[in-house]
This record gives C-alpha cells, structure tokens and sequence, in this order.
C-alpha cells in the first residue's frame, strides 16, 4: 500500500516489554487460493468483469457512457490483480483494487487508510459502494491508476467523486436470462434459503448473493 507510516531511525535501543508479543494468526496459502478462485467465479458471472482489457481500452468504452458507469477488469500492474475503471465527471478513470489474506479493497494514499473497508470480495465491494449512498472515495484518497482529465472538471478543487452507479455490462460475457432474475431475487430478500423453491434454485441462487 502506499499510505505506510515512515520508519523513524533512533540512536537509542528500543525497548523491550516483559511480556510476549502476541503473534499474527497463521495464514494457510491454500485460503488465497479458493478466496481468489471464488472471487473470480463470481467476477465471471457478473457480467460487469471485462478481464485483460488495458487502461485505454477501459477509458474507451467508458467515454461516452454516463456518469457512474464502471467495470472491473484485470490490473496490467504486476502486484494487482484487479483494476475498477470509472466514468467520473472528469472523465474515465482507474482505481487498482488490493488484496491480502481474503480480503479486497481500494488501493489509497489516504492518511485515514483504516477507514477503508474491506471485502471478501469484489462483487461486495461494488455492492457496498453502489448502494450505500455515499462515494467510494475522492481521488484525494484513492490512488487512481489512470488519471481524468481535469479539463472537464469545473474546478480543480471541487474534488472528483468516484461514484459506482451503473455496471457496463460485457457484451461478450452478457449475462443470462437466468442470472438476471437471479439478481431481481437477490435485491428483494435477504433469505434466500426461505424461498419455497426446488434445491437445485436455491443453489443457484446461492451461487452468486449479490444484486449487483
């Protein structure tokens, strides 16, 4: 991350406490494996997820959308894995999205970085953000990855809020008629397994818990 506190140099030993200091819970490789295996599956099934397209490509197809229009697609910076691109009124934009030990969130240089939340995943990151009525971040706070242009801001020091409103949906990937209603569903209950369906609905419907 690039919010990290600056490590001071002191002449003087440092202290030592009596007691023992309680070690970081221990993290088994294979967690990273099915947390980003899972995350993928559903990626996939969203119909927003563009995969290998680049920054450009991204600014592309989002120039002419509206304002809140994005999609997820694969980071082209070695250590990301993900990259959200973003129509904001200065134009499109791109957010790289981290990850360590199961948990996903926007990559920022803001000083308040704890505030940030984390996610299981990227489907409820976006979810999060889309409906929580509030910004993802100022790119202040974000660190973007790809820059708007300030030439259609109508000031520079208004801000440019990161708004999630509209997923651009991947023509190539489009979502099923299936999918669809699974999401209208979703939107509507919270308890899915109560629904007076046939076990092979429930889990599909279990598959992917997000309205997004």
């Amino acid at each position: 991350m690039v919010a990290r506190a600056a490590s001071v140099l002191r002449h003087e030993e440092p202290q030592r406490s009596c007691y023992p200091q309680p070690l970081p819970p221990a993290w088994n490789p294979a967690q990273d494996l099915l947390c980003i295996t899972t995350n993928f599956q559903y990626l996939q099934a969203s119909g927003w997820y563009w995969g290998s397209i680049s920054a450009s490509q991204a600014r592309e197809v989002l120039q002419s959308k509206p304002e809140g229009t994005f999609l997820v697609r694969d980071s082209s910076h070695p250590q990301y894995m993900l990259a959200l691109s973003v129509k904001t009124r200065c134009g499109p934009t791109s957010v790289r999205i981290e990850y360590n030990r199961g948990c996903f969130w926007l990559d920022s240089t803001s000083p308040h970085l704890p505030q940030l939340q984390a996610f299981p995943d990227v489907p409820s990151l976006v979810q999060h953000y889309t409906t929580s009525g509030q910004t993802a971040q100022d790119l202040e706070s974000v660190r973007p990855q790809t820059k708007p242009d300030p030439t259609q801001c109508v000031s520079k020091d208004s801000g440019v809020p990161l708004q999630l409103l509209h997923p651009l949906l991947n023509m190539q990937g489009f979502p099923s008629l299936q999918h669809l209603a699974r999401l209208a569903i979703n939107k509507h209950t919270n308890c899915t397994d109560q629904l007076p369906l046939p076990k092979p609905l429930l889990h599909f419907l279990r598959s992917y818990p997000f309205f997004v």
